[in-house]
Parts: C-alpha cells; structure tokens; sequence
C-alpha cells in the first residue's frame, strides 16, 4: 500500500500539471473503486480551476475554486498517470486540463477511493475527525507521544500506527523509525522513557523525508506519476531485511505484530 511518502511524492508530481490549471474534461470509466463516486463529480469539476493540491495523512486533497475539494486515496494499487500514450482498462477517473494534460487514475485493485467535500469544512469529513497529528507537523512532539503513551502495555510499534495518535504513519516508516531511535518495537508504549521519545519524533521525521527525496519505496504496483519508481526501498536498514546483519553488528529479525510483520535489531534497540 502507497505510504505517506509515496502520497506526498504523488500529490507534488500532480501539482505540476494540476495547480493553478482549469479542468476542461472529466470522464469515469466505472462507477466506482472501493465505493461509487460522487454523483456530482463530473460537474462540479468540469470548468473547474484547480487552486492547490495538498496531503492529510494518505490522502490526496485537490483544492477547487468552486468551494470543494476531490479527496483520493490511492488504496493498495492506485496511482496517477500523466499524459499517457493510451488509456489501460485500469484508469477509472480521467481528467483533461486547458494546458492539454491528461491525469488518469489507474488503480487495479480497486480499493482506493475519491469524495468530494466542501473546502472549509474538511475537518468534518469522516476520516479526518478523529486523526492525530501529521507526523511532519508541529504538533507531533515527544510530548504528545508521552501523553498518548501513558498507562498504555500495547507495543508502541502498534500505537504508532494507530491513526488517531499519528496521522499517515504506515508499517515500513515506524519500523525504521523505531530502528533510528532505539526502541524496541514489541516495549509496551508506557514504558519507554520520555527520552527515546525526543529522539522518536526526530527519526519519524528524517526517515519520512529521506523516503520523499528518494521518491517514495516502490512496492508491488506503486510507482511515481511520471511512471519512475521510487529507490528508498534501497536505503531500509531494517525492513524486509530478516537475518541480514544490522549496521551496528547485530541481526535483523521478523516478528508479526497486529497481522503485520516487524523488523528490528535486539541488539540496538532496547
């Protein structure tokens, strides 16, 4: 599934031919992805002018001067296509600027997903009520991590993938992260001390832009809008790197947590 890197590299690679343009076409080739598409979607985006394009968590906003903005998540397979030479089966939603660029979202898997939703009131829609702070924000301090930790016996590698205390933070991230830091990542989230947690939220930080100037980690059917791949996958020093030597002399072992697997080193990370 695309992270928050790969979804921030996304939305950067659409603002180049989206931002400041006027959406003359937009053709649905189905009806739906993981639910229909808004039923107002063609029109209201029609003659439409795209005013910005931003991120929440792993989700795309599309800013419109009519007051709305397209929601999309990219879901296990979606991505954007630019200007490609011809439509695949695949490309559900098809936009056409003035500038004459053609944006198709291609998702095969179908789990991904576009709303549309009123500008000044996204807080409100669902997803977003009740997540926490982007972890490239200022709110994410150690702080907030030890106040949202408190009491807790859950592993902090499962806390930190809780959306409602870090907004965006997916597997590959928290496991390198957590590397970064020190922390073991199967320690119960109310025993580690406030001083990991200043050199968490640094990790979280770094290793989430390292991933964004890399290009994002390609994984199964994830690529970049202009068809390139993302190379961070290249830079993991943990993830899917099982009984391959750590850089401080250890090894690196599997555990599944939660259904998902977790990478780390017992030796440097306590």
């Amino acid at each position: 599934m695309p992270e928050l890197p790969e979804v921030e590299t996304t939305v950067r690679g659409l603002a180049q031919y989206l931002e400041g343009e006027t959406v003359t076409r937009v053709q649905l080739n189905r009806s739906d992805l993981r639910r229909p598409f808004p039923p107002q979607l063609v029109q209201m985006m029609t003659g439409a002018k795209v005013e910005r394009l931003g991120r929440r968590a792993k989700y795309g906003l599309v800013d419109l001067d009519c007051g709305q903005t397209m929601i999309f998540h990219l879901g296990m397979s979606g991505r954007w296509r630019i200007d490609p030479e011809e439509l695949g089966k695949h490309d559900h939603l098809v936009l056409e600027t003035k500038a004459g660029h053609v944006l198709a979202l291609n998702d095969a898997r179908r789990f991904g997903s576009v709303d549309l939703w009123d500008t000044n009131d996204l807080d409100r829609f669902a997803p977003f009520t009740e997540m926490g702070p982007e972890p490239l924000g200022e709110d994410l301090t150690a702080k907030h991590l030890a106040d949202a930790f408190a009491g807790r016996v859950s592993p902090v590698k499962v806390l930190l993938l809780d959306q409602r205390i870090v907004a965006g933070l997916g597997n590959i991230y928290v496991c390198e992260a957590l590397h970064r830091a020190g922390i073991r990542p199967d320690k119960a989230a109310g025993k580690v001390s406030y001083g990991k947690l200043k050199l968490l939220v640094p990790a979280i930080r770094e290793v989430l832009l390292e991933s964004i100037a890399a290009g994002g980690s390609s994984m199964r059917d994830y690529a970049r809008p202009d068809g390139e791949l993302g190379y961070f996958a290249t830079q993991w020093r943990v993830y899917g790197r099982e009984g391959e030597p750590c850089h401080c002399g250890g090894t690196v072992e599997r555990i599944v947590q939660g259904g998902r697997s977790t990478f780390f080193c017992r030796r440097c990370q306590r």
